[in-house]
């Protein structure tokens, strides 16, 4: 048994990071100290333990702890920040938003660099801008700069002396890096411009399109000025957010706390080329005895940890504690980053604009977070009210919590290509990182209650091996069907021995839905329970939307497949040349060995095996 107070004594004073844990081992809190000694010894103090409720809640729970040593305060904050990730503990003041943003990444490392979208950054010699909150808007910016200064695309950094061009050279989307047509100077511009627009001077690019708009325009080419409009339109608006401009050219960001009875978060509005670009809210976990400059300090050092490259400046409403640490902690490359709380100028003034801001938007969340509230309970009461109409028992352990609750869903192509899908809600919330999809196996053809079945089989035999993707059960499986698919459903459920609640969606002649539908045949009306009816639909529209999200994805790459990949000799780059240069299939099978030879990559040989195959393979005339 860990013994505290002996463990105590070994404390070295010397600087690091300490873990504390609870009965079970797992990490309740993770601080840092300049000396061990001095700082884990003050937790176990009477004086210490009274100074706020949760000092002494986490207190009392800790049942052991263990230390790191480092070399210097600066890499205890590292550490700390990075273990504060690890285990997000209870007792920590935690950054909640859990997604992993997306970058931008000119790969600087490359004789030739290419601009790809990732979502990690290392240190590898390549230059990254972000992360944006955006990933749709980051996928449009990736293609347009590709489009736009068609760049090299693959990955490859070294050509052999017979290597043959990619699709992407012949339709003109690459400038033929592979084959040494590329200037390196000129291309290095292109990469210079990119750099600037993503730096925020969007300026100069759109400047670039106008002109190539005005001169396609010139030559009466009105669908390639079309074109070019249209860039310039998508990159005007990724600024339309715009409000403000300062004096300088500066970036910038300005950072809030907000914090009231129910909730914590940060307000972050960034600021570029002296702009007010945006504003993005982070939710974050704090407890009543956190104080917003903890919460700052916290996210300051949580949120930039994942950049590439901070803001030279950060404004903030006060003086965080370890200022100069963390500014040391934030600085990249050799570029100091300053924390400061204005007192006046154009700086104060853009601070007072964002207090204004920051006051309607905590309204208006207020106002959300209440209506979110009101909807989350009557919801709650639907769902009680439902299981009650069924017979149903729900565990005793889940009873005041949202109602998790799976559906499912078919979608193929005259049984071709047929998937199915699992959505999870918990309440109102979608939980997708419980989402699954399943490409079905056992089942040929259109049969969507035997592709049910198969789904349902294995997600639940799934579950019964101790899966931890599939071991959480739900309280309720909405299926989207009525009662054909419930039958279905509960066949499975009680062939594995499973209690579990289901209902259906019947639906009327013009196919909409009109109740919920129950084993034994009884329903329940929708029409005169609209929050019900709003719920329902919102889970049948999320799973015919994920369903058919990957029926599509999984259709097209088996549509990229080509009978000419079933020539022997004919692969993927032999293949696209083939179609560039005959551009059909039709065409490629009436072709001759001295046609099919034309195309540089074709020797007579595989010309001959082409010939052969589609005369094994031809139509008989009828």
């Amino acid at each position: 048994m860990f013994d505290i107070q002996e463990n105590l004594k070994k404390l070295p004073d010397s600087p690091g990071v300490y873990l504390h844990k609870d009965r079970l081992g797992q990490v309740i809190y993770v601080g840092k100290a300049i000396s061990l000694r001095n700082r884990v010894r003050q937790y176990f103090q009477t004086s210490y333990q009274n100074s706020s409720p949760k000092v002494k809640a986490m207190v009392g729970h800790i049942a052991e702890f263990e230390y790191i040593t480092c070399g210097s305060e600066m890499e205890a904050l590292i550490l700390e920040c990075n273990l504060i990730k690890k285990y997000m503990p209870k007792y920590n003041v935690l950054l909640r938003d859990d997604k992993t943003y997306p970058y931008i990444m000119i790969t600087t490392s490359e004789d030739y660099p290419r601009v790809v979208k990732t979502r990690r950054i290392s240190r590898d010699g390549n230059r990254y801008f972000g992360p944006f909150s955006d990933a749709g808007a980051v996928n449009q910016i990736v293609d347009l700069l590709n489009q736009l200064f068609s760049l090299k695309r693959c990955s490859m950094t070294e050509f052999p002396p017979n290597h043959r061009p990619c699709l992407n050279y012949h339709i003109g989307a690459c400038r033929g890096v592979c084959l040494g047509h590329v200037n390196k100077d000129q291309y290095y511009e292109s990469i210079a411009k990119i750099s600037q627009f993503l730096s925020g001077k969007d300026k100069p690019l759109v400047d670039l399109l106008t002109k190539r708009m005005q001169d396609a325009s010139a030559k009466m080419a009105y669908e390639e000025a079309a074109r070019w409009r249209d860039m310039i339109q998508a990159v005007k608006s990724l600024k339309e957010t715009q409000r403000v401009t300062m004096i300088s050219d500066q970036d910038l960001d300005i950072v809030h706390a907000v914090k009231d009875r129910d909730r914590s978060f940060i307000v972050l509005f960034p600021v570029r080329d002296g702009k007010l670009s945006g504003r993005e809210t982070f939710p974050i976990q704090s407890d009543e005895g956190d104080t917003r400059g903890d919460m700052v300090r916290e996210f300051l050092k949580q949120y930039y940890s994942q950049w590439a490259r901070v803001p030279g400046e950060i404004l903030v409403d006060e003086e965080p504690e370890e200022k100069e640490l963390l500014e040391e902690f934030l600085s990249r490359e050799g570029r100091k980053v300053h924390i400061n709380v204005p007192k006046r100028g154009s700086k104060r003034a853009l601070m007072d604009l964002t207090r204004r801001d920051l006051v309607e938007m905590t309204k208006t969340l207020q106002v959300r977070a209440e209506t979110h509230r009101e909807m989350e309970e009557a919801v709650y009461r639907e769902m009680e009210s439902l299981m009650q109409a069924g017979g149903f028992h729900r565990d005793p352990e889940r009873e005041g919590k949202p109602y998790r609750v799976e559906s499912y869903d078919i979608s193929n192509t005259n049984g071709v290509d047929s998937v199915g899908a699992m959505v999870v809600f918990s309440g109102l919330e979608r939980v997708r990182k419980d989402y699954r999809r399943f490409r079905i196996k056992t089942v040929e053809g259109p049969d969507d209650y035997g592709s049910l079945q198969e789904v349902l089989y294995r997600r639940f035999r799934r579950a019964l091996a101790g899966d931890p993707g599939f071991i959480r059960l739900p309280d309720m499986i909405m299926m989207d069907g009525g009662l054909g698919q419930v039958s279905a459903a509960c066949d499975v459920l009680d062939a594995m021995q499973l209690e579990i609640p289901v209902v259906g969606l019947a639906k009327d002649d013009s196919h909409r839905t009109r109740a919920v539908v129950f084993r034994d045949g009884r329903e329940v009306p929708l029409r005169s329970r609209p929050d019900l009816f709003r719920y329902a639909g919102t889970i049948q529209e999320e799973v015919h939307r994920y369903a058919i999200a990957y029926h599509h994805k999984l259709h097209g790459k088996n549509a990229m497949h080509s009978v000419l990949d079933n020539i022997e000799g004919v692969g993927p780059k032999r293949r696209n040349e083939l179609l560039y240069h005959f551009k059909t299939v039709d065409n490629i099978r009436n072709a001759t060995v001295l046609q099919l030879m034309e195309v540089p990559s074709i020797p007579r040989h595989v010309a001959e095996n082409i010939v052969a195959y589609f005369q094994k393979h031809r139509k008989p005339v009828k």
